[in-house]
C-alpha cells in the first residue's frame, strides 16, 4: 500500500559515536538480557550481597539472610593476579581476588541507528534508539543532576518547562535496569510526540532523573520502545506505547496497524539508494517489497512475554538443516548481533575455513582474508520459511590479529534466539500489531568481497 496522508518514512541516521567492537557489544547484550554465558571467556555473572562481605560477593552469615542480586563481573588479566580463561558459566571459580567490576569502558550502548523524534511545543528534537525489545519511551531530561548533564556533550536534553503541552503525571515513576544493576529512572509526563510527520497527542514520555554511568556514556538521547506494552516499566500503572496510541487514536488506519523496519547494511552507504535505513508507521513501503521480487511471508507472533516472538524451529548452513524442535526467536532492532544456540554457532563457524572460538574475546572469529565465496549461506526460519543472513553481515567487527568478530554469537542459557541487526539487515521486516504477526521479505544480497567490516 502507498503512504497515506500524514504518514511518511522515518529515516534513520547512523550513530556518529558508534564504533564496532565485538566483545563490548556482546558484554552489553549480557547485561541487557541477563543470560549466563555457556562458552569460556572473561565475563560471567556472580551473586552479590547487599550487606557487607568480601568485596560484596555473595556470602552466608549464620542466622542472617543476605539480599542478593546477579552482577556481571570479569576475570582480571593474569598480570593482575587473575585469569582470562575458564568456564565463564561457572561462578564457583570466581575467587574474589580474581574478579573486577564491569565498567562503562567494558561495553558500549548497542545503538548503531538513531531516529529523530520531536517532543513538545515548540518541538524539541531528540535522536532516539528505536528498540523492538523494550516498551518504554524515555529521554534525557533537565531533571538529571547538573553533573550528569555536564557529561552529556552532544546530547539533546529535553526540558519539559519549555513545552506548553507537557503535563506531569503525579505518582507515576519508571525504572529500566540491566543485569549489572545499571539503570535509568525518573518520573512521567505526557506531551505531543511527532514521528515522521505523525503527531501522537498526550503520549507518555518518561523523563530520566537518575542515570548510571553505562547510560551516561551511551549513545543517543533516549529510547523509544516498540515491543508490546505489557513490558512497559511505568508504575503503578504501565502506559501505552507510541504504536498503541497510534492505533487507539486512529492516527494509522485500522487496515494497517503496523510498523516496518528496513535497516541498511554498512556496505550499502557507498551505493545509491542502498544505504537508506527507515521505519514506516501505518503502511508498508510497497516499492521496497517490489524491489525484492518476492511476497511478504507472515507468521503468528507470541506476545505473551511482550516480545516479537515467533517459531524458528530450524536453521541451515550451506543448505544443511539444523533442526531445533520447539525453538523460538525474537526480532530485536535493539540488538546488533544475532544470538543463537551453541550448536548452531558451531555449525556456522565449522563451515568457515580458519574460524575459531576466541576465549579472550568471548566469541567466534574468522580470518579477515575470507572471501564471499568461502562464507557459508546461513538461514534462520521465520515460521515455515527460511531467510538468509547477508554474507556481508556475517562479519561484525575487526577483532585484530587478522581476524573478524562474527555477527552471530552464542545465546548462552537463553531458551530462545535473538535475531538482531545481523539478521534484520537481510530482510524488510513488518511488525503487524493489529494482526499479531511478523512479516519478512528477503533482500537482494550484495556479492562483493564482504570479509572485513569497518571499524566504525
Amino acid at each position: 500500500m502507498a503512504a497515506l496522508q500524514g504518514l511518511s518514512k522515518v529515516k534513520l541516521i547512523h550513530n556518529p559515536k558508534y564504533q564496532r567492537n565485538g566483545l563490548k557489544s556482546y558484554v552489553w547484550l549480557l547485561n541487557k538480557w541477563g543470560f549466563e554465558p555457556t562458552q569460556p571467556g572473561p565475563y560471567f555473572f556472580v551473586d552479590k550481597a547487599s550487606s557487607s562481605g568480601p568485596r560484596g560477593l555473595l556470602h552466608k552469615i549464620s542466622g542472617k539472610k543476605a539480599t542478593t542480586h546477579r552482577v556481571l563481573a570479569k576475570k582480571k588479566h593474569p598480570s593482575s593476579g587473575g585469569s582470562t580463561t575458564g568456564s565463564s558459566g561457572s561462578t564457583g571459580s570466581a575467587v574474589t581476588d580474581q574478579t573486577g567490576e564491569v565498567g562503562a569502558e567494558d561495553q558500549q550502548n548497542d545503538s548503531e541507528y538513531l531516529c529523530p523524534v520531536s517532543i513538545g511545543t515548540p518541538a524539541q528534537t531528540l535522536n532516539l534508539d528505536f528498540d523492538t525489545g523494550s516498551a518504554d519511551l524515555w529521554v534525557w531530561s533537565t531533571e538529571l543532576s547538573s553533573s550528569i548533564q555536564s557529561q552529556g556533550t552532544g546530547h539533546t536534553i529535553f526540558n519539559p518547562k519549555n513545552s506548553s503541552t507537557y503535563k506531569a503525571v503525579s505518582g507515576s515513576t519508571w525504572k529500566i535496569s540491566y543485569g549489572d544493576s545499571s539503570s535509568a529512572s525518573g518520573d512521567v509526563g505526557t506531551d505531543n510526540v511527532t514521528i515522521g510527520g505523525l503527531t501522537i497527542k498526550n503520549q507518555a514520555v518518561e523523563l530520566a532523573k537518575q542515570m548510571s554511568t553505562q547510560f551516561v556514556q551511551g549513545a543517543g538521547d533516549g529510547l523509544l520502545g516498540l515491543a508490546w506494552g505489557t513490558i512497559n516499566t511505568v508504575t503503578p500503572t504501565p502506559v501505552a506505547t507510541p504504536v498503541e496510541n497510534m492505533i487507539s487514536e486512529q492516527d494509522i488506519p485500522q487496515t494497517a496497524e503496523l510498523f516496518t523496519a528496513y535497516l541498511g547494511s554498512w556496505r550499502d552507504a557507498s551505493e545509491p539508494d542502498k544505504g537508506e535505513s527507515f521505519y514506516t508507521f501505518g503502511y508498508i513501503d510497497q516499492d521496497t517489497v517490489t524491489a525484492t521480487g518476492q511476497e511478504i511471508s507472515y507468521t503468528p507472533v507470541d506476545n505473551s512475554q511482550g516480545f516479537w516472538m515467533f517459531d524458528s524451529a530450524s536453521s541451515t548452513v550451506n543448505g544443511k538443516a539444523i533442526a531445533q524442535s520447539g525453538n523460538t526467536a525474537i526480532a530485536d532492532t535493539g540488538t546488533t548481533l544475532a544470538l543463537v544456540s551453541d550448536a548452531v554457532c558451531s555449525a556456522i563457524y565449522a563451515a568457515i575455513p580458519g574460524a575459531t572460538y576466541d576465549q579472550s574475546q568471548q566469541g567466534w572469529t574468522y580470518p579477515s582474508s575470507t572471501t564471499a565465496d568461502a562464507l557459508p549461506v546461513v538461514t534462520f526460519a521465520v515460521g515455515d520459511k527460511q531467510f538468509a543472513v547477508q554474507k556481508e553481515d556475517l562479519g561484525f567487527a575487526d577483532a585484530g590479529n587478522g581476524m573478524v568478530y562474527g555477527g552471530i554469537q552464542s545465546r548462552g542459557t537463553m531458551t530462545f534466539d535473538i535475531l538482531g541487526d545481523t539478521f534484520l539487515k537481510g530482510i524488510y521486516a513488518i511488525f503487524d500489531q493489529g494482526n499479531t504477526r511478523f512479516g519478512a521479505v528477503q533482500r537482494v544480497e550484495q556479492t562483493q568481497n564482504v570479509s572485513a567490516p569497518p571499524t566504525s
